[in-house]
């Protein structure tokens, strides 16, 4: 069980902030033809991948023989509850590109087409007591590799682990560089942010990038754990408002995968081809060394109907879609001080209290995400997936319902 002195402090500042975490639930960069072929076909093979694999996290390496232990993240659920804003699920309609600030061409708040899908992290309120609490709870994380056998637990426990480590790691340092427009901008000791070995376990730097590809791509053959990595930017798969655990982690992919297929950060049609998130370029050597036609089994997987017409209507597939902006409320820059700030009367569901520490941009954000709601309710479309946990029982196997 991990010790709850984490996120104390959070009941005093970005958790007293209104609870705006509820209905959880193309822009897309043209490159030259000979550009994008060659994204694509110049992956390096699975093997290749392995054997670059860092040797000193082969301890790490999943057991056969697993022991029921679980680890307790109510803290880090509890964070996630209160600091992000669920923008549901996608419409398939790009965003409109927001207004210049009244009398100027400058424009603030999130800019992307994608801004209303997804999740938004409420960066603009934490904090340094808020960040410090990020990195405590990261540290905690590190002492439990420390104390406890991570590889001899159950398949998804392990794999909660890591994605609760990832992903606290990585909010713990865009914090601590907000106000910036792209996490991949981010330096640490003069490594990007993915490349970094900021974070150690059992004695072993190990970067963010460490943990997905040569922990858990590494050794998890289901392509859905893509899904559980945030990388703090809009057009990536989204933070949920659950913490990873060994029982509902299975589930929560599934719906993340969901989500990100039938979205436009992971599927559009440009022109007669299928235009993809670069994330499945990035990940091909561990699933998808086929591309095109591993690639086409797995979106079809999960695919809702808009997604099945474009696999029905393209025979060629592109990882041509990108967006690196931080997946922020505020959209990485803080509210401009000579913004005027405007309220429109109407009810509490239809626009929210605006504030100038809120800022316009994000009162606007706040308002379309609120239209977009009550428009797909009254299309009748759900506002939220639902996932469902699995509940362990008296004489079941460890690793039952485990992600392979």
């Amino acid at each position: 069980m991990l010790p709850k002195s984490m996120f104390a402090m959070l009941a005093g500042s970005a958790l007293a902030m209104p609870n705006l975490a509820a209905a959880e639930s193309p822009e897309t960069h043209q490159r030259s033809e000979r550009d994008e072929r060659h994204f694509v076909r110049g992956i390096a093979s699975p093997d290749a991948v392995t054997s670059r694999a860092d040797e000193r996290l082969a301890i790490f390496t999943p057991t056969t023989n697993p022991i029921r232990h679980r680890i307790d993240y109510e803290i880090w659920d509890y964070a996630l509850k209160n600091i992000l804003v669920s923008m549901g699920p996608s419409t398939r309609q790009g965003a409109p590109r927001p207004d210049p600030v009244i009398g100027s061409r400058l424009k603030s708040g999130p800019q992307s087409r994608f801004r209303l899908e997804g999740s938004l992290v409420m960066f603009r309120f934490f904090d340094k007591q808020v960040i410090d609490s990020f990195t405590e709870y990261r540290q905690d994380l590190e002492r439990v590799v420390e104390a406890q056998d991570i590889s001899a637990l159950p398949r998804n426990e392990q794999l909660a682990f890591w994605f609760n480590l990832h992903n606290v790691a990585m909010m713990e340092q865009i914090a601590k560089e907000w106000p910036v427009r792209e996490p991949r901008d981010i330096m640490i000791g003069g490594q990007p942010l993915d490349e970094a070995k900021f974070i150690t376990l059992r004695g072993i730097p190990v970067s963010l990038r460490d943990i997905r590809e040569n922990i858990v791509f590494r050794h998890w053959k289901d392509p859905k754990v893509i899904y559980g990595f945030w990388r703090g930017e809009i057009g990536m798969p989204h933070l949920q408002s659950y913490a990873f655990t060994g029982a509902n982690v299975s589930s929560l992919l599934d719906v993340a995968a969901a989500d990100f297929v039938n979205s436009l950060r992971g599927t559009q049609k440009s022109a007669d081809t299928l235009a993809v998130s670069e994330l499945y370029a990035e990940v091909a050597p561990f699933y998808f060394p086929d591309f095109e036609n591993d690639l086409r089994a797995h979106l079809a997987a999960y695919a809702e109907e808009p997604v099945v017409e474009l696999l029905a209507k393209t025979d060629q597939t592109v990882a041509s879609i990108r967006e690196a902006d931080i997946a922020d409320l505020h959209g990485g820059a803080r509210p401009t001080s000579y913004q005027p700030v405007m309220s429109e009367p109407g009810p509490a569901s239809d626009r929210p209290i605006c504030t100038e520490r809120m800022g316009q941009a994000a009162c606007d954000v706040l308002f379309a995400r609120s239209l977009k709601l009550q428009r797909m309710q009254r299309r009748d479309q759900p506002t939220s997936r639902v996932f469902f946990s699995n509940i362990d029982l008296p004489g079941d196997p460890p690793n039952k319902n485990a992600v392979e």
